[in-house]
């Protein structure tokens, strides 16, 4: 028997009850000073594969005029879109869940180490400490070494107060190194 919607619903509130951690996604709060931060930092276009952590973020991206969004197949593919972008003059971000850098890796060195066209990329921390899924843990132990490897500078966002200022950061890092650079986002800004 497949459980309904309220089966679900009572135990995600059993499990907040008990003090489990949720699967968890950014707050509404968190969501707008994203929002507000790719503004200023001067994002038009937003390329994304939606997961359940950033779906607010998704949503409203979606919903603004501000932006053109695309939404894409696979990683590899938003990251070179979102590199074309910026070869037109324009300045685009790709949206991800922390294992998608996997699936991108190749087209981010071709673009940064070969070629010099930066990507900005917006993770969320699956496999962060207190990960409650067992499948996030990998992404959590793969992210952080593969963006060293990858030499792109990355900083990790866990509090409200850090995300405007963490994104104009890394939009101005990457068009002056003409390289990617990353803000993760994980800690107080996701609701569990």
């Amino acid at each position: 028997m497949i459980p309904s919607h309220n089966h679900r619903t009572s135990l995600e509130t059993r499990r907040r009850q008990n003090g489990i951690p949720g699967d968890g996604e950014l707050k509404e709060s968190s969501a707008d000073l994203v929002i507000r931060g790719l503004k200023e930092a001067g994002v038009s276009v937003v390329c994304a594969l939606p997961e359940s952590h950033l779906k607010p973020v998704y949503v409203k991206a979606l919903e603004d005029p501000d932006f053109r969004y695309i939404p894409v197949t696979n990683e590899g593919e938003g990251t070179s879109i979102a590199a074309g972008v910026w070869l037109t003059g324009q300045k685009a971000v790709m949206i991800m869940e922390n294992s998608g850098l996997r699936m991108a890796t190749e087209s981010l060195s071709r673009l940064g180490l070969t070629h010099g066209i930066p990507v900005l990329l917006l993770m969320s921390y699956r496999g962060d400490l207190g990960e409650p899924n067992w499948w996030g843990v990998p992404h959590g132990i793969t992210m952080e070494p593969l963006l060293n490897a990858l030499r792109i500078p990355y900083v990790v966002v866990r509090k409200d107060e850090d995300i405007v200022k963490a994104i104009t950061n890394a939009r101005r890092s990457a068009d002056t190194s003409k390289y990617h650079t990353a803000v993760v986002f994980s800690g107080e800004v996701i609701e569990n």
